[in-house]
């Protein structure tokens, strides 16, 4: 994923919240709805998850030190799971205790601006659709046409994913809030108010639940793709000489990834025949995925009995080990 879409869909979002946020506020202000105060909350949240993920990127663009030997592309991860944490207590749990505190004094809404919290939640929702549509097109590009529910948990890029879920939940957050304002102007029952906000609440916890586990599983460190694992294996027995002992990958960042393999050599080769074989490699994985940054190849002696030999397991291990 290239992170110039991420920062597209990004500011899209943030400019549309920091937009709907004071238009929020000032209907809070005008009517003292719990929902709306709940909803201008929310949007000040994601205006700030939004500079979070604008500063993690920056950051993780850090040359490496002697101290982060291979750099610093996780800090994009880290600032994804602060997103999370800063969803579920500013926004969830404020909107929730609004919902309670709302709930114990349920009065409604009233004065001659009754109409201002409909138009802001409608203009909102034009506003955040705009945004959601430049988070799915963003997505669209770099998906290869993989279902919305796996491309979140299978995504190494954070952005997307996180912009994906923030705008769907503004938009859901939004239709609580005009369903709480609407029946309270209806009934003139402050309750609905109050469950409104409620739901809003319950909403945001969900969502940055969702987030704080996936992004969890990229803080912990997560292999490449099927896809470029299928891609790194090619390249490695490309050449018909080499077989494939054991193969780890680990992605240091987003569009950083470790290759870890143990590889076979002819016991009749050279020290600098087996040098110009993994230089060869090498240069094919790098060619295959070219987020391939980080490349460590060992050498072992190829035994041709041993690999015919069954392994316990039952699978044929393609390659005995000497030494380990």
């Amino acid at each position: 994923m290239s992170a110039h879409g991420g920062n597209r869909a990004i500011i899209a979002a943030l400019a549309a919240n920091l937009t709907i946020a004071a238009l929020k506020f000032v209907a809070f202000a005008l009517t003292r709805s719990s929902s709306m105060l709940a909803e201008g909350i929310h949007s000040v949240a994601d205006s700030g998850n939004q500079v979070l993920l604008l500063v993690g990127g920056k950051r993780s663009r850090r040359q490496a030190s002697a101290e982060h030997p291979f750099g610093y592309g996780r800090e994009r991860y880290i600032y994804a799971f602060i997103v999370s944490i800063v969803l579920f207590s500013v926004g969830g749990l404020f909107a929730l205790y609004e919902a309670y505190h709302k709930y114990q004094d349920p009065h409604p809404i009233e004065g001659a601006f009754w109409w201002v919290p409909l138009a802001v939640l409608i203009g909102a929702i034009v506003a955040e659709s705009f945004s959601f549509r430049t988070a799915i097109r963003e997505s669209n590009h770099v998906r290869a046409g993989m279902g919305w529910v796996r491309f979140v948990r299978t995504a190494k890029s954070p952005e997307l994913p996180v912009i994906l879920l923030e705008d769907l939940g503004a938009l859901i957050g939004l239709m609580f809030a005009l369903f709480g304002v609407s029946m309270t102007l209806l009934t003139d029952n402050g309750l609905w108010d109050a469950a409104g906000t409620a739901m809003i609440g319950l909403l945001l916890v969900a969502i940055a639940a969702i987030l704080a586990v996936e992004t969890k599983s990229l803080l912990l460190g997560e292999s490449a793709t099927a896809a470029d694992v299928a891609k790194i294996e090619a390249a490695l027995t490309g050449d018909g000489s080499t077989r494939i002992i054991h193969l780890k990958t680990l992605h240091l960042g987003p569009d950083e990834l470790l290759v870890a393999a143990k590889i076979t050599v002819a016991s009749r080769e050279s020290g600098a025949q087996i040098a110009a074989d993994i230089n060869g490699a090498e240069q094919r994985i790098r060619a295959a995925v070219p987020i391939a940054t980080a490349i460590y190849l060992e050498p072992d002696l190829f035994d041709a009995e041993a690999s015919a030999t069954p392994s316990a397991n039952g699978s044929s291990p393609g390659a005995a080990r000497r030494n380990q």
